[in-house]
């Protein structure tokens, strides 16, 4: 009954989503505005510099501010002489940089004093500057890749009009993407012009073009790749090309085998995802119910979403506990600021042998990082792993990490035995597989001029919830626990309810520091962390003599040694992502775009 409960709540969860937000398509909004149009001018220098002149047709109905525009830099990227001017109202501007975005802000004034607002008016925003490090030079070609409308915008757009200047009119080739956006395109001598269509809120609109090496004789303004692109970027385009007609081909053929797929969901829970039935009726556990790895209850407990692999509250739940165990030694340094300490790890070599794998999988990344004393600095980690060797070097690791644990505690025969996650799997692939064909269905529905198109648009909707459900739900409402594994989980989830319980916490308090140290463990394991050390502080250190400084689990916790762990990981692991396709030539991985709105 529980996890019926859990798939009605989330069907009429998705149900309500759906009509709220038909409703507030339908109301009508006070204050509202639109972009109609965008003219881009872009011309390409023999530099490499690329000039860009940007003017937006703003209808605004209510008062507004004024409105803003994000342009995103990829590294080395620069933007040089900004001009700001505007028609239909007066302006000032600010400019600031937001983690590698240029942010401009753009204040609308309907006098010139600049005291009053716009209201219930048209502007056009012009927007002109110079693009460093945009256009990038190969041995064979020369290439840019540019967004002409970025999928940041907060609106649509009417239309967007594209002339672009290439510096010579033979040897250019150009592709513009996703297609469906392109309304006409052409190119005379060296001017490519282009008109789109409405481009949704979220979309992008793609230039690639490549252009003779012997355009750029002095290109100090450009990136230099020391290898070939051209036969990369043709590849590409090509690949994208067939991509697409692929998935056109293969979305009808999975359309006419799903039609029947809102009834497999019921069938999959009916075979494979209830629960054995147990013995075990506690309401709250006070003690570890097991002697288990922080990772392991990790795994298991807290990554419902993937049962049986740890993820980075895993990862960092592991690191407390080799501080606990005194194989991660804290040290706190005092600053000049009060509310700030440097905090500084060093490995107890001496307790350091006799480790899980995975463990020495932590050690080895620890030492890697380390002085030549040792000792690594958590102040500075977060910028160590902001950089791209590092975090892709942090990522293997941390995905070796990941694997050496399975194997020693939960690979696949030992996972068996306490979760079957078969019924999981399937609901999985039917997620995927019913979201692209809803998606298939619906656009054919909308884009059809035959009565009963309606019939397919609701079977569409239907289907859609159902793959979402499918796709939401834990691993554990499609695959079930077996008996043991039944109660492992349900005493760990109700040890958890106990540390999230306050007042429980400070009724039945653990007797010792040592307790106290592996309750903040696995709290940090079960992402309760925070609960835990309050109570900790108030209930213990601030009602004894004992001295919290010479605890280095809670000190870690206190300093913030937590915090700064998790956004070095966080950083190290988004530098490593972001920077996978880096030099590439993917689809949407242009420079420019951004967005921007109003306020």
């Amino acid at each position: 009954m529980k996890i019926n409960k859990k798939i009605f709540a989330c069907l009429i969860l998705s149900i309500f989503l759906l009509s709220t937000l038909s409703v507030a398509f339908a109301e009508d909004d006070d204050k509202e505005y639109s972009i109609s149009q965008a003219l881009l001018d872009l011309t390409v220098q023999n530099n490499g510099m690329l000039h860009i002149q940007e003017t937006y047709h703003y209808i605004f109905s209510g008062t507004y501010n004024g409105v803003y525009r994000d342009i995103p830099l990829k590294s080395g990227e620069s933007i040089e002489n900004l001009n700001i001017t505007t028609d239909g109202a007066y302006n000032k501007y600010t400019i600031t940089n937001e983690s590698g975005t240029e942010h401009i802000k753009i204040y609308l004034y309907s006098d010139a004093a600049k005291t009053e607002p716009i209201s219930d008016t048209d502007v056009d925003v012009h927007i002109n500057y110079d693009f460093k490090n945009v256009v990038t030079i190969y041995k064979d070609t020369a290439s840019l890749q540019y967004k002409l409308w970025g999928d940041q915008w907060d609106v649509d757009v009417g239309q967007v009009i594209t002339t672009i200047h290439l510096p010579s009119n033979t040897g250019n080739q150009y592709w513009l993407n996703p297609p469906q956006f392109n309304q006409t395109s052409s190119m005379t001598g060296n001017t490519i012009q282009s008109t789109t269509t409405s481009i949704p809120s979220g979309d992008f609109f793609e230039l690639q073009v490549t252009m003779p090496l012997k355009d750029f004789s002095n290109a100090v303004n450009a990136k230099h790749e020391n290898r070939n692109g051209l036969n990369e970027i043709m590849k590409t385009q090509e690949d994208y090309k067939s991509s697409t007609e692929f998935y056109n081909n293969l979305f009808l053929i999975i359309g006419i085998l799903c039609c029947i797929s809102p009834l497999a969901p019921i069938g999959v829970y009916l075979k494979y995802g209830r629960e054995p039935k147990i013995n075990y009726n506690g309401i709250y556990e006070r003690e570890l119910p097991t002697k288990d790895p922080p990772a392991m209850i990790n795994a298991l407990i807290e990554n419902s979403s993937n049962i049986g692999t740890p993820d980075m509250k895993g990862f960092e739940a592991t690191i407390m506990d080799l501080i606990d165990r005194k194989i991660l030694k804290l040290t706190v340094e005092n600053t000049d600021k009060p509310d700030k300490k440097n905090l500084y790890l060093t490995v107890n070599n001496d307790k350091a042998d006799n480790l899980d794998t995975h463990e020495k999988d932590i050690i080895n990344i620890f030492k890697t990082f380390s002085d030549d004393n040792g000792t690594l600095s958590l102040n500075d980690f977060q910028d160590t792993l902001s950089n791209r060797e590092n975090g892709e070097w942090f990522k293997e690791k941390y995905e070796l990490w990941q694997e050496d644990f399975a194997f020693q505690y939960l690979n696949e025969d030992k996972l068996k035995k306490i979760f079957i996650n078969t019924g999981s799997t399937i609901f999985t692939f039917i997620g995927i597989g019913g979201i692209i064909l809803s998606i298939f269905i619906a656009a054919m529905a909308l884009l059809s001029t035959i009565p009963t198109a309606t019939y397919s648009l609701v079977g569409a909707i239907i289907i859609f919830i159902t793959s979402i459900i499918c796709l939401i739900l834990p691993d554990d409402v499609g695959g079930r626990w077996t008996e043991n594994g039944k109660e492992f989980h349900d005493k760990w989830k109700n040890f958890k309810k106990f540390l999230n319980d306050n007042s429980l916490m400070k009724e039945h308090p653990p007797e010792s520091i040592e307790i106290w140290n592996q309750y903040l463990v696995y709290a940090a394991a079960l992402g309760v962390a925070d609960k835990v050390h309050k109570v900790m502080k108030m209930e213990y250190y601030d009602n004894s003599s004992y001295d919290p400084y010479y605890n280095d689990t809670y000190m870690f916790h206190s300093y913030g040694g937590f915090l700064l762990m998790d956004s070095a990981f966080n950083t190290g692991m988004s530098t490593a992502n972001a920077t996978d396709s880096d030099g590439g030539f993917d689809i949407g991985g242009g420079s420019g775009g951004g967005g921007g709105g109003a306020f």
